[in-house]
């Protein structure tokens, strides 16, 4: 298997489960993996857990601080000499209220890491792909970037602000022979949903859960490594002519 052979990828949100799955993928295919992660421990302990030696580092960066994203752009480049594949995945939920309930300090919050998080690690690493005259892009967003979702305003105002921030990087990036793509997952079996199931019913979080199966049509959420998978083929050369898209990765959910 190598889909990526000798590529370098960076995954932000590394430590995570999605990010970790993807990490894992990338590096099946041969990939070189930077872990980007806000929590050092995090993310040392998955590069340990990804048993890849030194094809995979983990860097500690808070993707809301333009110096910090610069720092792990550099430090890629500085290890492994260049950029092919960004996956773009740092996010976090919010709290889960009617929107005049929100607090403003955790809106603020939700829009620095899932926006400004994503615009400045496209604002640091498109440049390395364009300078090499190739890469793809791909960007974390959300079923909820494309429709609406009570009690999660901060999150779906942030997804949908990711949705548009990746058809006008690929206008912009397709002249340079760089991709950029969005994935937009249904609920995922990860930390994010015990959150928001515990938010949506505090007394019955199962229930919560279930009756959010149960808006699937496949009765599941999905997995980790389902949405690595999708975002290892537009990271590989397979996806040479898709850029500007919108993939849904929902179980069925957008054709209800």
């Amino acid at each position: 298997m190598e889909r990526l052979q000798d590529k370098v990828a960076i995954i932000t949100g590394g430590a995570g489960g999605i990010g970790k799955a993807t990490a894992r993928r990338f590096l099946e295919e041969g990939a070189s993996v930077v872990l980007v992660d806000l929590d050092q421990d995090a993310v040392d302990t998955a590069a340990r857990e990804l048993d890849a030696g030194e094809r995979v580092v983990g860097v500690q960066a808070d993707v809301t601080d333009e110096a910090q994203v610069e720092a792990y752009v550099e430090a890629t480049i500085e290890r492994f000499g260049r950029i092919d594949v960004f996956f773009n995945n740092a996010g976090i939920e919010g709290k889960v209220a009617p929107l005049e309930q929100q607090d403003t300090a955790m809106f603020d919050q939700v829009l620095a890491v899932n926006v400004r998080g994503a615009y400045l690690g496209l604002k640091h690493v498109l440049p390395h792909m364009y300078r090499a005259g190739r890469g793809s892009v791909i960007n974390m967003s959300s079923v909820a970037g494309l429709e609406g979702s009570a009690g999660v305003l901060p999150y779906v105002t942030s997804k949908h602000a990711v949705t548009g921030m990746t058809k006008v990087a690929a206008i912009e990036a397709a002249r340079h022979d760089v991709r950029v793509n969005s994935v937009h997952p249904s609920p995922v079996n990860t930390r994010m949903m015990r959150s928001l199931e515990a938010g949506f019913d505090p007394d019955d979080a199962d229930a919560a859960k279930a009756g959010m199966e149960a808006a699937i049509p496949l009765g599941r959420y999905g997995e980790s490594g389902d949405i690595a998978n999708l975002v290892l083929f537009l990271a590989s050369d397979e996806s040479t002519f898709i850029t500007g898209a919108a993939y849904r990765i929902d179980g069925g959910m957008g054709a209800m």
